[in-house]
């Protein structure tokens, strides 16, 4: 493979790590019901998430993530702020430098709009996407900056009442009850058809990360062959906890892994403990100290083994 493709398509794949870690990440996903359950842990504003990203051993880039609350009463929602840079020796192959702006009920969690400005080696481009829940509509109007002089792009697709974007999806994720067996299923739509994304909560296992060892529900959604046509697999682990924060994401292709960790967390205090104590095995799946496993970089590999370190 040609350096120049090789480097588009990692740097293609930074950007995906980059939205989906809007939680940050994958955030990340929405059962069929439109509202949040009872036990649901409390989403903060005012929490900034800042995640590093690796390229197999190189660093590629820095994400980062705010969750902000606008408005008062039923009609309040919040805002989803997350920007993503490449860093280091990636930056000399490919320039990355994006922002998007994710606007959703602080109720339902359902994507309201979605804002991109996108700036990745020569391409620049500024979308906006307004899901209108009255006409269950997704209307996409996008601009090619790296083209002034070309007409901009306008398209609808329909929606169901409540969908995700790539943003509000791992923000609802974390309001969901997480069981060792489970699936959720979730509409996500990116300005084009809506994608059913299946999730599917395979481990409960203690992992390390930047903040210590912590316990961490593994999950794998399926985004690749649907939502990204590139063959692969996602991982992502959730904390088992008060938090639910997103503490890692994996992406494992052709072009090698991408790997985004959770390396520090600020903003208000929350309410509940840093880390659950373990499950009985069984009960929750089989847990993992994670000592004796190998990260997994083959995507044709078997897909309920992963690096949980």
């Amino acid at each position: 493979m040609k350096r120049g493709k090789a480097s588009n398509n990692v740097m293609a794949c930074v950007n995906r790590l980059a939205v989906i870690l809007a939680a940050l990440l994958t955030g990340c996903l929405m059962a069929i019901a439109a509202s949040p359950g009872p036990d649901a842990p409390p989403l903060v504003p005012g929490e900034k998430l800042t995640y590093s990203v690796t390229w197999s051993v190189f660093p590629a880039g820095e994400v980062r993530a705010e969750l902000q609350r606008a408005g008062d009463g039923p009609a309040d929602y919040y805002r989803a702020v997350t920007t993503a840079r490449s860093h280091g020796f990636v930056s000399l192959l490919y320039n990355l430098d994006d922002e998007f702006r994710s606007r959703f009920s602080s109720g339902t969690i359902c994507a309201e709009s979605i804002s991109k400005r996108v700036n990745e080696g020569r391409r620049r481009k500024q979308t906006q996407i307004v899901f209108d829940s009255a006409r269950q509509l997704a209307v996409l109007d996008e601009h090619n900056l790296s083209k002034p002089g070309e007409p901009p792009k306008h398209d609808e697709h329909p929606i169901p009442a409540c969908v995700q974007d790539v943003v509000s999806a791992f923000y609802f994720l974390r309001t969901q009850p997480l069981t060792v067996g489970s699936r959720i299923l979730m509409p996500l739509n990116d300005g084009g058809e809506t994608t059913e994304v299946s999730v599917e909560v395979q481990a409960r296992e203690e992992i390390d990360t930047p903040q210590g060892r912590r316990w961490a529900f593994r999950l794998e959604p399926t985004v690749f062959g649907k939502l990204y046509k590139r063959k692969g697999q996602m991982l992502i682990w959730i904390s088992d906890d008060a938090e639910r924060l997103p503490l890692r994401i994996k992406a494992m292709m052709s072009v090698g892994t991408i790997t985004g960790t959770l390396e520090s967390v600020s903003g208000p205090p929350r309410i509940g403990t840093p880390s659950s104590p373990p499950a009985t095995q069984g009960a929750e799946g089989r847990l993992s100290s994670g000592a004796d496993r190998t990260s997994r970089d083959d995507v044709n590999s078997s897909p309920k083994s992963a690096d949980p370190q």
